[in-house]
């Protein structure tokens, strides 16, 4: 850990009154317990959540110009999330910057600093801070520009496989795009809930089977794709692992409509060309 963040989150809180010290406390989880909602506190005060909102905001202000005394902080994560295109998916930010222990004391801290801004949760994107608000838009840009590249691959995508050009095609005379790195970019996307990264790197959409298998069918798309080959049922179930059951993934293949059988118990993905009952190559 690069700072001493219960230490400093102490020091900040320490001339304020003992209710508007406790609220922050709790509010934030800065004893290592979890963060509370404003009904939880409201509760134990006997308080409405507007009052209570009323301290949580009063004691902030009363915070906020003793945070000058650690600019190094502010610079630290500021660098940090320059480093990741000036945007950061707020629970990778956070287990970045405050490992396992000191998330909420960051948190906190984020909160009491002007240049950054939390965008909140939506249906399509994580919740994530940033230093440059007005970004945005180019941000969405950028995602939708990868998510057409997706629909058009029809396959996930490594980026270090990839050059700009690729990427973007027609937009590349787009000098802020041009100068993308892909460390940005892969900060960008990870924004997203569309977009979804797999185990092995890749990005793709969210309901491929590469990016989110479900189930034993899936897996075993999985194992075919990897293997390249048709496979006897038994051996599928073994690559799967997880003493996956012979007879369940038997009865997968047989019900999915991937998956072609080409010969006694030997099965092969439809996509490649497989007809029923007939072992061939790979059209």
């Amino acid at each position: 850990m690069k700072f001493n963040y219960p230490k400093i989150c102490s020091e900040l809180l320490e001339e304020l009154p003992k209710r508007d010290k406790e609220v922050i406390w709790r509010r934030f989880g800065l004893g290592g317990d979890e963060k509370e909602t404003l009904q939880e506190v409201g509760d134990n005060y006997g308080l409405t959540r507007e009052r209570v909102r009323q301290i949580q905001d009063g004691a902030i202000l009363k915070i906020k110009p003793k945070i000058k005394v650690y600019e190094n902080v502010e610079e630290y994560f500021v660098d940090h999330i320059r480093a990741s295109g000036n945007l950061k998916r707020e629970d990778h930010l956070l287990s970045d910057l405050g490992g396992d222990k000191f998330q909420n004391h960051v948190s906190f801290l984020l909160t009491l600093k002007d240049p950054f801004s939390r965008f909140s949760e939506t249906d399509d994107y994580h919740s994530f801070w940033t230093v440059e608000p007005k970004s945005f838009n180019f941000v969405q840009k950028t995602i939708n520009s990868f998510h057409n590249l997706l629909q058009k691959k029809k396959q996930p995508l490594n980026l270090d496989d990839l050059s700009p050009h690729q990427i973007f095609g027609g937009n590349l005379e787009n000098k802020p795009i041009n100068n993308l790195s892909f460390q940005a970019l892969k900060s960008f996307l990870e924004i997203s809930k569309k977009i979804q990264q797999n185990n092995k790197g890749h990005f793709g959409l969210r309901e491929w089977p590469e990016i989110n298998p479900k189930g034993i069918k899936d897996k075993a798309y999985l194992v075919f794709k990897g293997e390249q080959k048709p496979l006897h049922f038994s051996k599928v179930a073994k690559l799967i692992g997880n003493s996956c059951n012979t007879q369940t993934c038997h009865n997968e293949l047989i019900k999915d409509g991937r998956f072609v059988l080409v010969g006694r118990g030997t099965y092969a993905l439809k996509e490649w060309g497989y007809f029923p009952g007939v072992v061939k190559d790979v059209i």
